[in-house]
């Protein structure tokens, strides 16, 4: 691939992927919640999502799926509500991914619980699908054969996707450690929760 296009590539999709949305945000309630090692099932449910999104995009499939916008509607729906009834039993310290009181014993929440929350916030969201649609077809050389290509592609999206959801986590983390200091644990659900429902209401009401 042509070494002008991969640094432009690699500014351009880090810069929006750092930007706060959905899966950002979702990284930073979990970063709180359950801690930066736990929130990497998330990430690696997300990232086959982002990843399938992308390379569908290159591949057209994309625009296809644009044309039906009622298969979104049953992802963002079914995805927001759950996402929101998590938040609503984080917010109230109930459920899985609640931050215990000292002493108290924590419920353990299943990987693929978490992976499946990541891959559906990637997948149900319209303006992910536009995005790529938009954005990725500009750095695809026609001259050249497309599989190595988009395979380069896809894999560098990735990587600059989880860094980013780390970055996020690792400040949710942090936001923990310090409201911890206080004991404040009351608190970090309720933070964690409205911002878990947040996600789930942009999902579920985003166009």
């Amino acid at each position: 691939m042509s070494l002008t296009l991969l640094s432009l590539f690699i500014p351009t999709f880090f810069f929006v992927s750092i930007t706060p949305g959905m899966c950002m945000t979702l990284a930073l309630s979990l970063g709180i919640s359950i801690g930066v090692k736990r929130s990497l099932h998330m990430m690696w449910g997300e990232l086959i999502g982002v990843g399938l999104v992308a390379a569908s995009a290159a591949l057209g499939v994309a625009a296809i799926m644009l044309n039906y916008p009622e298969v979104f509607t049953i992802l963002k729906w079914g995805g927001g509500a759950y996402l929101c009834w998590l938040g609503y039993e984080m917010f109230c310290s109930r459920g899985k991914l609640v931050i215990t009181e000292p002493g108290e014993q924590k419920q353990a929440v299943s990987g693929l619980q978490l992976a499946t929350n990541g891959f559906l916030t990637a997948v149900a969201n319209p303006k992910g699908w536009a995005f790529f649609v938009t954005l990725l077809p500009p750095f695809i050389d026609a001259d050249l054969p497309m599989a190595p290509q988009l395979a380069i592609l896809v894999a560098l999206i990735l990587l600059l996707e989880f860094i980013c959801l780390l970055i996020y986590a690792s400040g949710g983390k942090l936001l923990k450690h310090l409201l911890m200091e206080r004991n404040n644990v009351r608190l970090m659900n309720r933070i964690a929760g409205s911002l878990m429902i947040l996600v789930g209401l942009w999902l579920a009401l985003g166009k």
